[in-house]
């Protein structure tokens, strides 16, 4: 490391792979906790010498030997640090004074200090004494995906078919060509990976198979915490507007909350050459997607979609491979649970993974000029999109996108006559409640009749 680069370390100030120390007669005595942290998120330097401001304050020269031999013994003492580790210590000078950097990796292990835990964040290194917030940092180290857990206790008829039949629908619209809708339903949830055998050779269906295809009672049952909010917080960002609590199925948790964005977004028009382009679907489609495919379901924390005067919040719950912001033009993309993941894209509600922060960086400008946007990797992963108020919808809006949803009703019903009210919510992609509000109103305004029963019967369009 040259001169150049520490001071640029320096003057970048305390992050959560960088800590300053000051340390002048004896070793600060909160110096273990830090390296506990880092050892338990991901590894950094601590700069022993620098006050929390930055400014370089030293260490006396003649102890510089001994506080290396003490840091290098307290490194391999249990009693201080469990389980042990070799710890690279270097002194170097900077303005004619002496600091010590102590490099900590990142570890595959947790590890304590006087057998407490610590983990780091961007504020400093904090206690976890939780059961759940370690399981969370063991699941990282481990790359563990909760997704795959297997419920042996749950059986295959405790499931809802109408929602696995609903996928394949998904599946086929979106690609004919996939195969996976022309299986049976306990080999279609084996093939995505929803029915599996775990180590102790039990098999049964997974959490990915509860979320998706599980009874709102089971999911409840299973995941008492299990929570998804929305909020739109205009006027008081202490209090809310509007409001949208789902606990329900992962498909239908993804219809609910599209509707609450397309209830409170414009989605002003654009051209991409000569094809009109979605922007708040391009947008947030990809965004609810994330929210859904990459959070930690075991954790009792509920994810968020906040709406506030100038901006929007997506946060969930998250089993991170990366800490703090991320780079769009430099990220490297990972499926925090795959099979959820695979299984929304097939569907044809995501594209691949990374779509989501390409999108939103690529297509957020034209739909708000001067907005901006954050990616934020953590136990807590956000979004942040930066808008102005005209981003907000108007009546109007909301009224242009309730006829465009009747256009494609009646379209649908003069193409096939007997078109059922699911077949045609998979379709438009909104819920089946949507599709039945929509189809009353057709009906009161004269649109459309009915002849015949539910089964057996067919739709009558009696003006376009």
């Amino acid at each position: 490391m040259t001169q150049k680069e520490l001071k640029h370390i320096i003057k970048s100030g305390e992050g959560i792979t960088t800590e300053f120390k000051s340390c002048s007669r004896k070793l600060p005595k909160t110096l273990f906790e830090t390296v506990c942290a880092m050892l338990n998120t991901k590894g950094g330097m601590i700069l022993l010498g620098v006050e929390d401001d930055g400014t370089i304050s030293g260490i006396n020269k003649e102890l510089i030997l001994q506080f290396k031999k003490e840091i290098a013994n307290l490194s391999r003492n249990q009693q201080k640090l469990s389980p042990v580790i070799y710890l690279h210590i270097t002194d170097f000078t900077i303005d004619d004074k002496t600091i010590l950097i102590v490099e900590v990796p990142e570890s595959s292990q947790v590890h304590n200090t006087n057998k407490v835990i610590f983990v780091r964040n961007q504020d400093g290194d904090y206690r976890v004494s939780h059961p759940v917030e370690i399981a969370r940092i063991v699941n990282r180290k481990q790359n563990y995906h909760s997704e795959q857990k297997v419920f042996s206790q749950v059986k295959f008829d405790d499931l809802n078919k109408e929602l696995i039949k609903r996928a394949k629908t998904l599946i086929k619209t979106n690609n004919p060509e996939n195969h996976l809708w022309k299986l049976e339903n306990k080999e279609f949830l084996t093939r995505i990976g929803f029915w599996k055998q775990n180590k102790e050779n039990e098999s049964g269906i997974t959490l990915a198979a509860i979320l998706f295809f599980g009874t709102d009672e089971l999911i409840q049952s299973t995941l008492p915490a299990f929570k998804f909010e929305a909020l739109l917080r205009k006027e008081n960002p202490d209090r809310y507007d509007d409001r949208l609590t789902v606990q329900t199925n992962l498909l239908d948790t993804y219809d609910l909350l599209m509707s609450f964005i397309d209830k409170h977004l414009n989605d002003p028009f654009y051209l991409e050459g000569a094809t009109r382009i979605n922007l708040r679907s391009k947008i947030f489609r990809e965004l609810i997607t994330n929210i859904i495919s990459h959070r930690e379901y075991m954790s009792p924390l509920p994810a968020f979609i906040n709406f506030f005067t100038d901006n929007i919040e997506f946060t969930n719950p998250n089993n991170p491979m990366f800490f703090g912001k991320i780079d769009p033009k430099n990220f490297t993309p990972a499926a925090k649970n795959p099979l959820i993941n695979k299984l929304m894209i097939q569907m044809g509600r995501a594209e691949d993974i990374g779509s989501g922060i390409r999108n939103v960086t690529k297509y957020l400008p034209f739909y708000a000029p001067n907005s901006s946007v954050e990616f934020i990797d953590g136990d807590i992963f956000s979004t942040i999109i930066y808008l102005d108020k005209d981003s907000f919808t108007r009546e109007k809006t909301r009224e242009k996108t309730r006829e465009k949803t009747r256009e494609k009703i009646l379209r649908l019903m003069h193409e096939n006559s007997q078109i059922t009210i699911k077949e045609l919510a998979d379709i438009i992609g909104i819920s089946v409640k949507g599709i039945e509000y929509h189809i009353s109103k057709l009906k009161r305004e004269n649109y459309l009749v009915r002849v015949g029963g539910d089964k057996g019967g067919k739709w009558k369009i009696v003006k376009h």
